[in-house]
């Protein structure tokens, strides 16, 4: 399997424990479904899911984990329309209005009420890391989703010395000269996709897709003052992408040459797929990771 998004992260110091001690490490808090009245459960679960039972799968020195994360779905509408049918029943019982904090802890006890009768969904959030290069990275399209995972990795191993990239060179200003010159980097192709936006507090935003970006009318948004906070990008026609301001890749899509690469691959079990599918791709980003801070000028070391 191929992560969609990548939130990226750099250790500040050497990530030195071997898989087998980060999963002893994770198995502080494993997962386990939500009880009657949690509304979620979140912990650690096996990458390879139902085809093993370890915390942990490692293949080439990449490590990969997985949190899963569970929740119950109450809708707000149903909750509010039993609070008033309550608070209703009460109020005439009483004679009197509810107080503000009547009210609330009211909904509070309908909520502990229901929670055992509502459905829950659940979802899984994957990481790998890379101790030779320094990276974690989270298949999570958002901040808090990555933060999330990063915090219960923290929790668990006591400390995590990781920060997000800081490159030299903005990532917006840069995308925004390759968008202006329509010429980016040898590597780089410049696709049909890009978010522009005013740099102004509420500034206008210009969302383009399926668009030729060389055409006049995006010049001249850029010179009006916009800045490319999103770009689709092709990288040596190997994978395809949006990168974003904050240097978060969205949208990872692998094209022809490492589908063929995947296709020639001799595995049976789905976690033969599991393992070369993650082998193909951790080796496949330890190249582009370190060409995408080229491209930006490098990191700035903290």
């Amino acid at each position: 399997m191929w992560f969609k998004n990548l939130s990226l992260f750099r250790f500040t110091e050497a990530f030195t424990l071997s898989a087998t001690d980060l999963a002893q490490k994770l198995e502080q808090m494993p997962f386990r479904p939500c009880g009657k009245h949690e509304e979620s459960s979140f912990g650690w679960t096996a990458p390879l899911g139902r085809d093993s039972e370890l915390l942990v799968h490692q293949a080439n020195g990449f490590i990969m984990i997985c949190a899963k994360k569970e929740e119950k779905v109450l809708p707000t509408v149903v909750v509010n329309e039993i609070v008033q049918e309550r608070v209703l029943e009460l109020e005439t019982e009483q004679g009197s209005k509810l107080s503000r904090k009547e009210r609330t802890s009211l909904k509070d006890e309908i909520i502990f009420e229901l929670l055992p009768k509502a459905f829950s969904f659940s979802r899984k959030t994957y990481a790998y890391i890379d101790p030779k290069g320094g990276w974690v990275v989270v298949d999570a399209a958002s901040a808090k989703k990555a933060e999330d995972l990063l915090s219960s990795l923290r929790r668990c191993l006591g400390s995590l010395p990781v920060t997000p990239i800081n490159t030299v060179d903005s990532p917006s200003m840069v995308m925004t000269h390759w968008l202006m010159e329509h010429e980016a980097p040898t590597g780089i192709n410049i696709e049909d996709e890009c978010e522009l936006r005013s740099p102004e507090d509420q500034g206008g935003i210009v969302r383009c897709k399926n668009h030729d970006l060389a055409l006049p009318e995006i010049k001249n948004h850029l010179k009006s003052g916009k800045l490319a906070i999103k770009l689709a990008l092709n990288w040596e026609d190997r994978i395809s992408f949006i990168l974003d301001e904050e240097l978060a890749v969205k949208r990872l899509r692998i094209l022809d040459v490492i589908e063929d690469q995947i296709a020639d691959i001799n595995a049976e079990t789905d976690a033969e797929h599991f393992d070369a599918d993650f082998s193909i791709m951790t080796l496949e980003l330890a190249n582009f990771l370190p060409k995408l801070l080229e491209l930006f000028g490098g990191e700035i070391k903290n």
